[in-house]
């Protein structure tokens, strides 16, 4: 009975090396791994053999295992193991009514963080999750998303994450909105965040030295690479403290903004705030923030609601734009 359970410790091991297409898994990388959880399991040292890998492996590519698209790729005079079907697993199965009910209870759990300090995300990942587990029992749809379906990189979204936690080094084939030009960057990834619906890489890129941002809508391609990962120098919290959006110049600093407001928009902007830096006095918007595309453009999409005060670089350039709008009219 030991010995079974020990074969499907290591299967699932196994098979989650063998689905992970962001890092290169050699025959002494899952010997270690099945070692490592079986030790962890038994809270003493289990060894794994090599032996017993290969013919672990033969059992889960048999008809009487898994049949599992397991392939031996070559790297250089060494040999490395994954699925050919990046999509296989030998856990994907239905949820079952006890996983079900499992779920069911973190859901639960979730809602008691609700209140507590930095845990705002909770509820909208709590209603999707129960969205979810509702899709097949309830007859009529109550809450949809805004989320873009048809966004363009989303495919990227999963694998930019992978290689983000693996600290893979990627080389990015991708097109400028102003070129049909394909550029290729090479990156050391560390970040992912969503502004206005679309989804942003953030990394060091190896050529230029700076941490550079990416739209996912814009990439063509991504493909792994051997160079030195970098580690990343950024403390993402602060970075975007400073900004709306997602382009941020560090060589600038951050000036004070006062916007004035129309009257029937001022409940809006206090319910929903610009930035964290907002402040409204009476009729007037303060911020303190970089000037930057986003910022620009936020403050156009109000309309003759916003009016720029100060300073008057930025007076200048919502003027220059608004009398470019108007000449298209």
């Amino acid at each position: 009975m030991a010995q079974n359970k020990n074969a499907q410790i290591r299967y699932k091991a196994l098979d989650k090396c063998f689905a992970n297409q962001y890092k290169k898994f050699y025959i002494n990388d899952l010997i270690e791994y099945c070692t490592s959880i079986l030790s962890d399991h038994y809270a003493q040292e289990t060894t794994v053999s090599r032996r017993q890998i290969f013919e672990d492996m033969d059992f889960m590519k048999s008809d009487a295992g898994f049949e599992a698209p397991i392939e031996s790729l070559k790297d250089g005079r060494t040999v490395f193991y994954r699925y050919s079907d990046p999509e296989f697993s030998i856990l994907k199965t239905p949820l079952n009514p006890s996983e079900m009910s499992s779920l069911q209870e973190a859901l639960e759990t979730l809602s008691r963080m609700n209140n507590l300090p930095g845990f705002d995300w909770v509820n909208s990942l709590q209603a999707k999750l129960q969205s979810g587990l509702n899709a097949e029992t309830q007859k009529t749809q109550v809450i949809s998303f805004e989320e873009n379906e048809y966004l363009l990189g989303l495919s990227f979204l999963n694998p930019l994450y992978q290689f983000i936690i693996n600290q893979q080094v990627i080389e990015i084939q991708y097109k400028t909105f102003t070129s049909d030009e394909v550029l290729t960057f090479t990156l050391s990834p560390y970040y992912l965040k969503q502004y206005n619906n679309r989804w942003f890489l953030f990394g060091w890129n190896h050529t230029d030295g700076y941490i550079q941002n990416l739209a996912l809508d814009r990439m063509q391609n991504i493909i792994s690479c051997k160079d030195q990962y970098i580690a990343n120098p950024i403390d993402f919290e602060e970075y975007f403290e400073e900004i709306v959006g997602v382009s941020n110049d560090l060589t600038k600093a951050a000036v004070k903004i006062k916007i004035q407001l129309s009257n029937n928009i001022i409940p809006y902007i206090k319910s929903k705030p610009v930035h964290g830096s907002q402040q409204v006095k009476e009729n007037i918007l303060l911020l303190e923030v970089k000037l930057n595309y986003e910022l620009q453009s936020l403050i156009l999409s109000y309309g003759e609601n916003m009016k720029v005060l100060e300073p008057l670089e930025l007076v200048e350039i919502i003027k220059n734009r608004a009398k470019k709008l108007s000449a298209n009219y």
